[in-house]
């Protein structure tokens, strides 16, 4: 019974492992409500603060802050923002792929990239190819906070305004339900005009101090924004995948379990069926 031992052993190895996985999808969807909630808190402030930036920049049109004007693309920058832990399924491979084969077309018209990476996991992954990383940030947490971001984004902003990039774009995964997430690349440096048919027709701001000055401050504040949102909904992204992955593991385990099973069921009814033919065989060979 030396193999039926071995599978045996190898049924409770799976189980255990069975085990963990469930545990970590139950983490995951306790988690998942919260990180929906902080996500949706986010939106508002994100989506409010470009018609703040829409307004200012129509109250003094003499006045193209850096960020609103369009360049010649010699230079691209990318801010990136992956997970700090795996398990989470393909979530940070589909992201990688997106992002690959935009520096692939870059490249190809001869233009370079500069990279700013938020998430372990993409820290590990372009370390490994031929990129130039010019800032990095990891372990922000499953509750990023601005503070944490703040050191990353103005690596990029300060790149951007001194003409070492022409171009930053925001990588990250969008959350479209839980069992879909996909990445996504958008431009976030120039910002891009807002149409004033879209705005208020009228508003009655009183600008204090001008709205020169105003606008070099809420245009930093929408960038941070931006990225503090693309790094809220990355966490529910994860968390969801997370979710999606452990629940898709505990559900191979089982499976396996039941191979296991049945393979062990049959050695041991081969053992039987051999033991039983061996006490035959030797009552008869004594009774000759």
């Amino acid at each position: 019974m030396a193999v039926g031992k071995e599978i045996r052993t190898k049924i409770k190895s799976v189980k255990s492992t069975q085990k963990i996985t469930k545990a970590m999808e139950m983490v995951a969807a306790s988690k998942l409500r919260r990180t929906q909630q902080r996500m949706e808190a986010s939106r508002p402030y994100a989506e409010h603060i470009r018609a703040v930036v829409g307004h200012l920049s129509q109250a003094n049109p003499d006045y193209r802050h850096p960020y609103l004007e369009k360049r010649e693309v010699k230079r691209v920058g990318y801010i990136i923002i992956t997970t700090d832990r795996g398990l989470c399924g393909s979530l940070n491979v589909n992201e990688f792929r997106a992002i690959l084969a935009d520096l692939r077309k870059w490249r190809e018209q001869g233009v370079e990239a500069d990279l700013c990476i938020i998430g372990a996991k993409g820290v590990a992954f372009f370390r490994r190819l031929n990129t130039n990383i010019v800032a990095a940030t990891t372990h922000v947490g499953e509750v990023p906070r601005v503070a944490d971001l703040i050191g990353a984004i103005a690596a990029m902003t300060e790149a951007y305004t001194k003409g070492q990039i022409d171009r930053l774009f925001l990588v990250h995964n969008v959350f479209v339900n839980t069992m879909t997430q996909r990445p996504e690349i958008r431009t976030l440096l120039p910002v891009e005009p807002v149409d004033a048919d879209s705005l208020q027709k009228y508003w009655d701001y009183i600008y204090e101090p001008s709205a020169e000055e105003l606008l070099d401050t809420v245009l930093n504040r929408y960038i941070e924004s931006q990225v503090y949102r693309a790094a809220v909904e990355n966490v529910a992204c994860e968390m969801a995948a997370k979710m999606v992955a452990m629940k898709a593991a505990t559900e191979n385990a089982g499976k396996f379990i039941d191979q296991l099973q049945l393979a062990y069921n049959k050695a041991r009814q081969a053992a039987i069926t051999q033991e039983i033919a061996e006490i035959v065989g030797g009552a008869s060979a004594i009774s000759q």
